[in-house]
């Protein structure tokens, strides 16, 4: 069966069947997944439940897998999964049970509630973010994406004409800072803060984006507390209706997002219950600006 591309939100996400992911990819599935993910930004592969290897040996397929994070935070708390390779998104403790409300694993699900790219933070950023859904939630739950590309091309001209040269100082702990969440200095400093452009364009497509999300503490060049209300302003644009995509998710969904050109956010669900994923993400080629 040939793999199948199928548009879900005009030029935004795609569904793609046809492909058995349990498997190695042969070249022409590859280059098909890749070009579908430069034009669509987000593919959803239903019905794939990987087990951890398959998951990242499907990431490795597309380039470096990322352990960056896992190896500078992550895994100093719980490492449940076993692997420096697989990210844990889940509300899950060491132990295998749900944790509780005040349990480390259970807040970071929900700093992951604020808009962001994967890795917009770093000086090498992330390019794929695979997530694979092993539990899902009966209500609530969703993931939801936004087209970074849409979010440029629909600035009115004096806003892009205003930040065509700006640019942004992203943190990784700024949204963790909003919620007064009590990392150490050491988590605080574990990566330093990276300088990207407010407009970059698309290896992918070719299309400019608009770059910013929740990581931005500062713009450069502007008082701080202007430069965070202009980012403010800018994440609201990109979070608008027409420019996102809500994932739904069922056990064994796996969607795999370009990071270069989309935002993500989780979605409010109830604490109590299970909610299990996993995620290989891929280094990208592209460095920032600079440290801060």
């Amino acid at each position: 069966m040939p793999i199948t591309i199928t548009p879900v939100q005009g030029d935004f996400v795609a569904r793609v069947t046809g492909v058995d992911l349990h498997r190695p990819l042969d070249t022409a599935d590859r280059d098909a997944i890749v070009r579908a993910c430069d034009a669509y930004g987000v593919l959803v592969f239903p019905g794939q439940l990987l087990e951890k290897e398959e998951l990242v040996a499907f990431g490795a397929a597309f380039g470096e897998v990322d352990t960056t994070l896992q190896k500078k935070l992550l895994n100093h708390v719980q490492n449940r999964l076993g692997l420096d390779t697989v990210t844990d998104i889940s509300n899950i403790d060491a132990e295998g049970n749900v944790a509780g409300p005040e349990h480390w694993q259970t807040i970071t699900t929900v700093g992951n509630r604020f808009w962001h790219s994967d890795g917009s933070y770093k000086h090498t950023p992330i390019r794929y973010s695979i997530l694979n859904a092993v539990t899902a939630v009966e209500r609530g739950g969703a993931t939801q994406y936004a087209d970074l590309r849409a979010a440029h091309d629909s600035l009115d001209d004096d806003t892009r004409a205003w930040i065509a040269d700006k640019v942004g100082v992203f943190w990784s702990h700024n949204t963790r800072d909003w919620l007064k969440i009590p990392d150490s200095e050491a988590e605080r400093s574990a990566f330093a803060k990276a300088r990207w452009p407010l407009i970059r364009t698309h290896p992918g497509s070719g299309r400019k984006v608009l770059w910013c999300d929740s990581k931005v503490f500062a713009i450069e060049n502007m008082p701080l507390p202007e430069g965070r209300a202009l980012a403010h302003e800018l994440i609201e644009h990109i979070g608008q209706r027409e420019h996102v995509y809500s994932h739904h998710w069922q056990p064994g969904d796996l969607v795999m997002a370009d990071n270069r050109c989309t935002v993500h956010r989780g979605r409010r669900f109830d604490h109590a219950e299970r909610r299990e994923m996993r995620r290989v993400e891929t280094t990208d080629d592209s460095c920032s600006l600079g440290p801060a």
